[in-house]
C-alpha cells in the first residue's frame, strides 16, 4: 500500500511540476489575474462534477463556519502568491521557498497547538530556515524583490496546513476543495476587473490553459489519492520531489541556472523537512505502543 501512495504522491508532485511550468509559460500572455481565474473557475467545474459523482453533499452547513473561512482565505492568499511567483521568479527557486512549509507548520504547531518538539527537532528547523535563507540570499546585490512572492506562499500556505488540523476530518476532500473554489471564484473575478483585464482575451494558446488547469486539478486528486491509499508518514517525505521536478523544468524549458547557494539550500530545506516527518513517525509509534502499554 505505501509503495502505490509513494508513486502516487511523485506522480502528483510531477503534475504539480509541469501545471507550474505551464502557468510560468502562459504568464508571457495572460496576466497574473487572468491566470488566477483560470485555474479558480476550471478548478471549481473539475472539483464540483467530481463531488457530485463520489455522491458528496454540497450543502454541508459547515462549510462556512469560521475556521474554515480563515482556510479559504489562507488558500486565496497561497494562490495569489504562487502566481504571481511562478510569473515572475525563477522556477527553481520558487519550488525550493515553497515546498519549506512543512518545517514553517511544525514551529507554528509549537505555538499555537502547544506541541513540544525536542531539540533534535529544533535543530532540524533551524537547517531549514538556513536553507531559505541560502535560496532568498537576503542582502544580496543580485536578490530580486520579486522573492516575496514565494515566501508570501510559503507563509500562506502553512497557515492553511496549520489550520486544516483544525478542520471538521469528516468532510470530504473533494468538497473541501470545491468550496474553496467557490470562495476563491469571486476574488479571482475582482481581481481581472480591478486591474482592467479581459477574462477571454485575444491571443492565447487555449489548449496551454485548458493543460494547465487539469494538470493543476489532477496534481492536487493524486496528491489526495496518495495519502488515503499509504501511510501518511511513508507518503509524505517524497512531496519534496516538486523541488527536484522544478529544476529539472527549469534548466530545460527556461534555461536556469541555479547558483550553488541555492542548490546547498534546497538541499537542506529537503533533508529538514523528511527528518522532521520522519521523527514524527517515529513519535507516533512511540505514543502508540505507550497507550497499548498502558
Amino acid at each position: 500500500m505505501n509503495t502505490n501512495g509513494i508513486f502516487l504522491m511523485l506522480l502528483s508532485m510531477a503534475t504539480f511540476a509541469v501545471a507550474d511550468t505551464l502557468i510560468k509559460i502562459c504568464g508571457s500572455y495572460l496576466t497574473p489575474a487572468q491566470i488566477m481565474f483560470f485555474l479558480i473557475s476550471g478548478g471549481l467545474l473539475l472539483f464540483g462534477m467530481i463531488t457530485l459523482v463520489q455522491g458528496e453533499n454540497l450543502n454541508e452547513p459547515r462549510a462556512f463556519v469560521p475556521i474554515l473561512l480563515l482556510r479559504y482565505c489562507t488558500e486565496v492568499i497561497g494562490l495569489v502568491g504562487m502566481v504571481m511567483a511562478l510569473t515572475y521568479v525563477p522556477l527553481s527557486t520558487v519550488g525550493a521557498i515553497t515546498q519549506a512549509s512543512p518545517i514553517l507548520v511544525a514551529v507554528g504547531a509549537v505555538f499555537f497547538l502547544k506541541e513540544t518538539i525536542s531539540w533534535r527537532r529544533w535543530s532540524s528547523i533551524g537547517f531549514g530556515f538556513l536553507g531559505v535563507v541560502l535560496v532568498i540570499q537576503p542582502g544580496a546585490e543580485s536578490m530580486d524583490l520579486a522573492v516575496v512572492w514565494p515566501v508570501l506562499t510559503l507563509v500562506a500556505f502553512s497557515v492553511r496546513d496549520l489550520i486544516t488540523r483544525l478542520t471538521p476530518p469528516d468532510i470530504a476532500s473533494a468538497s473541501l476543495a470545491t468550496y474553496t473554489m467557490v470562495f476563491a471564484l469571486p476574488c479571482a473575478i475582482a481581481w481581472v476587473l480591478f486591474n482592467g483585464d479581459n477574462f477571454f482575451p485575444a491571443g492565447v494558446n487555449w489548449t496551454l490553459v485548458v493543460i494547465m488547469v487539469v494538470l493543476g486539478s489532477l496534481g492536487y486528486l493524486l496528491l489526495i489519492a496518495s495519502l488515503r491509499v499509504g501511510e501518511l508518514s511513508a507518503v509524505m517525505p517524497f512531496r519534496y520531489s516538486r523541488i527536484v521536478f522544478l529544476l529539472v523544468l527549469g534548466v530545460l524549458v527556461f534555461d536556469e541556472r541555479p547558483s550553488a547557494s541555492m542548490l546547498v539550500g534546497a538541499s537542506l530545506i529537503i533533508v529538514s523537512g523528511v527528518y522532521i516527518m520522519l521523527r514524527e513517525r517515529v513519535l507516533k509509534r512511540r505514543r502508540s505502543q505507550e497507550k497499548v502499554d498502558a
